[in-house]
């Protein structure tokens, strides 16, 4: 969950799949995420084999028991709860990767998540937040800001919190992993056959997306699943051995809208990394010079002011993802 202290040294996340991937990359585990849209059983078929879903809402709030199934206090995985703001979406990350058998996984990753076998969700947490390559990972694409707005004493507003948390399968049942929450929460066992923990995943999602105002854009959804290019390049490779030249098409079409997808997230991440506040002083600068500047500071006022006016009647928030 976002907050407004960022003495911890994690900063805010942005929910977006270039960001987790980029994370999952650094953790050296073949997952990768996407954005998604719908449910139904088509769209998540490009998906497959599916390991998560992180679901991303507004944090309100709320009773300390859960909305809907029930408390695992002998929960036997990896559960780490949060006990710094900002750290939900690698606390989701790790609280998904930690409970899918067999996963590969950089050393690092390994060591820690080893390192914490046996401990309680409350220590796990506090072990996972202090590790500082971990924070290095999260905070890369998300950097803290080069300005500083201390000691102008500017009203305060209040800004809306954001959360992630996970729902996922582990042994037999779906789970849902929020680590503001004292244990995992266990959804029920799900049916092994058709399409296994999603269909009963789906009902849990859909259940707590009918809770929000109709129209309502106060959540989001990834899909947690396994990278589709190793799998795509080795069905290419045997199609264009057997001479299958209709299949092969299809699949160099893939493996083009996958490598074009990652080449936008390499874009993005590079402009997520970039100080932006050089070019903006030179363009400031550049503008006094021409002699618009104060226009453009009038026009900009002018332009503030009708969205304050906004805010203010739809509630006088803000909102930040974490």
């Amino acid at each position: 969950m976002s907050g407004e202290d960022e003495s911890s040294g994690w900063q805010l996340t942005e929910s977006d799949p270039g960001v987790f991937s980029q994370l999952l990359k650094t953790l050296e585990v073949p997952l990768v995420v996407d954005d998604l849209y719908s449910l139904d059983a088509e769209s998540l078929s490009e998906f497959q084999p599916l390991s998560a879903f992180i679901f991303l809402f507004k944090w309100v709030q709320s009773p300390t028991s859960p909305m809907a199934g029930t408390f695992d206090s002998d929960f036997p995985g990896f559960f780490a709860h949060q006990v710094v703001n900002n750290a939900c979406a690698t606390l989701a990350v790790m609280n998904a990767l930690g409970n899918i058998p067999g996963l590969p996984m950089g050393s690092q990753l390994s060591d820690l998540i080893s390192f914490t076998t046996g401990m309680d969700a409350q220590t796990r947490g506090m072990v996972i937040t202090s590790s500082d390559w971990l924070r290095e990972a999260h905070n890369i694409l998300s950097p803290p800001s080069s300005v500083s707005l201390d000691g102008l004493e500017l009203p305060k507003t209040s800004e809306d919190a954001y959360h992630f948390i996970v729902y996922m399968p582990y042994m037999g049942s779906v789970y849902e992993f929020d680590g503001l929450k004292s244990h995992p929460i266990n959804h029920g066992a799900y049916i092994e056959t058709g399409e296994g923990w999603i269909a009963k995943a789906r009902d849990v999602i859909e259940s707590r997306i009918a809770t929000y105002p109709a129209g309502a854009l106060d959540f989001s959804l990834l899909a947690l699943h396994e990278d589709p290019l190793p799998s795509l390049t080795a069905q290419l490779n045997e199609a264009q051995k057997a001479n299958d030249h209709a299949i092969a098409e299809q699949l160099m079409d893939r493996l083009a809208n996958e490598n074009a997808k990652r080449e936008r997230w390499t874009f993005e991440n590079s402009l997520r990394r970039h100080n932006y506040v050089g070019l903006i002083h030179a363009l400031v600068h550049a503008m006094a010079k021409a002699g618009t500047l104060d226009k453009t500071k009038v026009d900009a006022r002018k332009v503030m002011t009708e969205r304050i006016a906004k805010q203010k009647e739809k509630g006088g928030s803000s909102i930040e993802e974490d």
